[in-house]
């Protein structure tokens, strides 16, 4: 379409580009709100766009970044060329403010090429949305309006060395002094850390209180003084992902920087999560389907016992598995998602989504492996990579463990309408 050739384009011209596509954006936004399990025009062209990206680009040096470590910012700057950073980002400030379900159908695609290179740029997402949820103009023009202008990253600086799943936990403080708060602490496991623009934190202000009104969220400048960036992690996999801890000493934050309300950081954090957890699960959806991709082709073309190992029986039914589970689960992330499309609180599947689809994720690439057999153990195939790949999804942004809590909370709240 012409839609979709304007968008390819865009691999040749500056990151301005993005604000041609909001006439595309605003058409996706008003399309039918019924029921259908098909995507719109629109949102194929965007799927196109992301699909051509991941397989052309990200593919081919997937297996390198895997090996040195090495943080794909060539890739990013691309992506940020053809709009698929920040799709989130609202209008007003320099973004084509898509849905959740378009960047959701985005993230699968690039997950499908690389986990690792889409976890560097959906990271962004985790660290703007309490931005989007809570900040005021000023604060939305300042720090959301300079991603959509260049290709900056920023992170989410919540867990800590003693706080994943416990948020509560949390010992980061911030004191008030004057105009402004002292922070203190150390976070850990901070995506694209290395890097980050600026980071929102999440920090103590009241430690005689509750949870729920215990923490203030702070937009921290990346070049704060004080502002310690640890060294890079070198993680079992989603290697491209730049993965640290931060230290702060005595950082001086204007009280400008707080976002909503003091004591009400928790409430923003967890919000934040109801939206970011779906494009998580698509990331997940589409290892998944990468699975299902490589152990499907290499089984048509292996023969074993003068045969396809696809001519197996039990061969095919562990495809068969698989094909269950990437359908299924892309199901309930994009229904996950139209949940926040509609203006509608997503929380309970949005962690049936991500607890799924990254159960979903794992089991496939195990099974893929063993199409692979000895093969798959070997890093010169792709599912080895996938493989490792995958597990983080059952940890990051909520454990497995955690989503079932949710859901069962949920659930309590919904015995009288079942």
């Amino acid at each position: 379409t012409k839609v979709q050739c304007k968008m390819l384009s865009a691999l040749r011209v500056s990151s301005a580009r993005a604000r041609s596509l909001l006439p595309l954006a605003q058409s996706v936004r008003n399309s039918s709100n019924g029921l259908s399990f098909e995507l719109t025009d629109d949102q194929k062209d965007f799927q196109d766009v992301a699909r051509s990206f991941a397989r052309e680009k990200i593919m081919p040096r997937a297996a390198e970044f895997d090996r040195s470590g090495e943080y794909p910012w060539e890739l990013i700057k691309e992506a940020h060329q053809l709009g698929l950073v920040n799709t989130h980002i609202p209008e007003a400030y320099g973004g084509l403010g898509l849905g959740s379900v378009e960047g959701c159908v985005i993230t699968e695609e690039l997950a499908f090429g690389c986990s690792g290179v889409q976890t560097a740029i959906e990271a962004n997402s985790l660290a703007e949305m309490p931005l989007i949820i809570a900040a005021n103009h000023e604060q939305k023009l300042k720090y959301l309006g300079r991603m959509t202008e260049e290709p900056l990253v920023a992170s989410y600086g919540v867990t800590e060395p003693v706080a994943g799943s416990d948020v509560a936990g949390i010992k980061t403080t911030a004191v008030k002094q004057g105009d402004s708060y002292i922070l203190n602490g150390e976070k850990m496991w901070i995506t694209n850390a290395g890097h980050a623009n600026w980071f929102f934190v999440l920090a103590k202000t009241d430690p005689s209180a509750k949870a729920s009104s215990a923490f203030t969220g702070f937009i921290v400048d990346g070049d704060s003084e004080g502002l310690t960036r640890g060294r890079k992690e070198m993680n079992m996999g989603q290697r491209a992902s730049d993965t640290r801890g931060i230290s702060f000493n005595d950082v001086v934050v204007p009280a400008e920087n707080v976002l909503g309300k003091e004591g009400e950081g928790f409430k923003i954090a967890m919000g934040a999560f109801d939206r970011t957890r779906p494009p998580v699960a698509a990331g997940a959806v589409g290892l998944a389907q990468r699975c299902l991709y490589e152990a499907t082709n290499y089984a048509t073309e292996r023969k074993a016992f003068g045969q396809p190992i696809i001519a197996n029986q039990a061969v095919s039914f562990m495809l068969a598995d698989m094909a269950i589970g990437v359908e299924t689960s892309r199901l309930i992330t994009r229904r996950a998602a139209w949940e926040i499309d509609q203006g509608r609180r997503n929380t309970y599947y949005a962690s049936i989504a991500k607890a799924y689809a990254a159960d979903v994720a794992n089991k496939a690439a195990t099974d893929a492996v063993q199409v692979f057999g000895g093969n798959g153990f070997n890093t010169d195939y792709p599912v080895e990579k996938l493989y490792r790949d995958c597990k983080i999804y059952q940890i990051y942004e909520g454990t497995a463990q955690i989503q079932r809590l949710i859901i069962g909370r949920e659930l309590l709240s919904r015995v009288e309408q079942m």
